[in-house]
């Protein structure tokens, strides 16, 4: 299978249904943090990303959260070449979070219930084929892209639903679509990054982080190594707590 970079809807048509998507079936957070906690998140995911991320995180005795699109594996994208059996059985080994995207890496955000479900249930079992040992509490929105139906169908399946909108999730904020900030994007995107944990210091709540790829040349949904690592020495000099993003959202909801 091979992903070419498929760009969700444009201009008007898709600023509605972000905002309809953010504004309707919301489940409000009601924790209140009073430190920083972090969750570093891996989308589709790349060979490049298990290559530098896991051994990133493991060397602050960290870990954390794979969204796997099963449709992936062992295949090569614009990514690059992509995760495997033995990565999930790695991961896993290590006590790092699989979680779920869609099989197809399909967008929510136009597909039927019936879409969502069946992508949904054949990721599973496609990530079981391949030797996944745990469930998947855990959900990500390819492309970020969610619509009301999909977040009220899928909101009864799993603990948390993540987005791409960027911010950090306080109180009031939806478990249904919580924010997430991209490791990406260049300079400008790393600077943003860099921002929102010196935020997050200053007004604690759950800062989860995202990227795709990672090596020297990245694409733009992508990081270098050294951006990979210097996020990480930031993230590591603040303090915060760092959780996978369900052992981060129980924690939270339990304090």
């Amino acid at each position: 299978m091979t992903d070419s970079a498929y760009i969700p809807a444009s201009g008007l048509t898709g600023k509605l249904k972000r905002l309809k998507a953010r504004f309707l079936e919301c489940d409000p957070l009601h924790f209140a943090p009073d430190q920083l906690v972090v969750s570093i998140t891996f989308d589709d995911f790349p060979k490049s990303a298990f290559d530098v991320g896991k051994s990133g995180l493991e060397k602050r005795g960290w870990r954390g959260t794979w969204y796997a699109s099963a449709g992936f594996a062992g295949t090569d994208t614009h990514h690059g070449p992509m995760f495997d059996a033995d990565h999930l059985r790695q991961l896993e080994d290590s006590g790092h979070e699989i979680a779920c995207h869609t099989l197809n890496h399909t967008d929510l955000g136009q597909a039927s219930d019936e879409v969502a479900c069946a992508q949904i249930a054949a990721n599973y079992e496609a990530l079981v084929d391949l030797g996944l040992k745990s469930g998947l509490p855990a959900f990500a929105y390819p492309y970020g892209e969610a619509s009301p139906a999909s977040k009220r169908v899928l909101a009864t399946r799993f603990e948390t639903l993540r987005g791409v909108r960027p911010g950090i999730n306080r109180k009031g904020d939806d478990r249904n679509l919580l924010k997430a900030v991209g490791i990406d994007g260049g300079e400008a995107g790393l600077a943003r990054a860099h921002a929102f944990i010196d935020e997050g210091m200053a007004r604690p709540g759950w800062l989860i982080f995202y990227t795709h790829d990672i090596q020297p040349s990245p694409t733009e949904w992508g990081c270098t190594p050294d951006e990979f690592s210097g996020l990480l020495d930031h993230i590591q000099a603040s303090g915060a707590k760092v959780l996978p993003v369900t052992q981060a959202y129980r924690w939270l909801t339990a304090s």
